[in-house]
């Protein structure tokens, strides 16, 4: 079963929130929150708000135990921009935009297909892969011409007069 929590219009760039719920993907919820209260930026409190809300609507509402949930998403939309002006030299104005952001954290007692590790893991499985493959085919490459030379009949040398 999965359970959301939205915090609509929080008062940080989506391009910094983005940066955080990236690292919490696929993680329990016990240790998204263990890296939250660790992560020095302002945008990790907000974050751990939000997973907040959402583990307890996941016990009040879904009778889910915290225990076993898992942030299956986490992500940053962009929310309004409020637009400002700054005076500048010369009577001209440069504007100032504050963005916002709707963080959207939803939880899932499922277990995981893909996680960040087995993701990662996957990753490099396929690049040792293709590595092994780039490697054969090299050697087979060096391995054919040597075959023609071998099998190609020399010619003789003229004779000097």
């Amino acid at each position: 079963m999965e359970v959301r929590s939205i915090y609509k219009y929080a008062r940080i760039s989506p391009f910094k929130a983005r940066e955080v719920t990236r690292e919490i993907q696929g993680l329990p919820v016990s240790a998204a929150l263990d890296l939250l209260a660790f992560t020095p930026k302002k945008v990790a409190f907000l974050i751990s708000k939000t997973l907040k809300s959402a583990i307890a609507n996941a016990e009040n509402n879904a009778n889910l135990k915290p225990d076993g949930l898992v942030v299956k998403e986490a992500i940053v939309g962009e929310g309004p921009t409020l637009k400002r002006i700054m005076p500048r030299a010369r009577g001209s104005a440069n504007r100032i935009q504050k963005r916002t952001s709707h963080i959207r954290i939803v939880l899932s007692d499922e277990i995981p297909i893909e996680t960040r590790k087995t993701r990662k893991a996957k990753l490099e499985q396929e690049k040792k892969a293709a590595k092994k493959e780039t490697k054969n085919e090299a050697s087979e490459s060096a391995a054919a011409p040597s075959d023609r030379k071998a099998t190609t009949p020399k010619k003789a040398a003229k004779p000097n007069k």
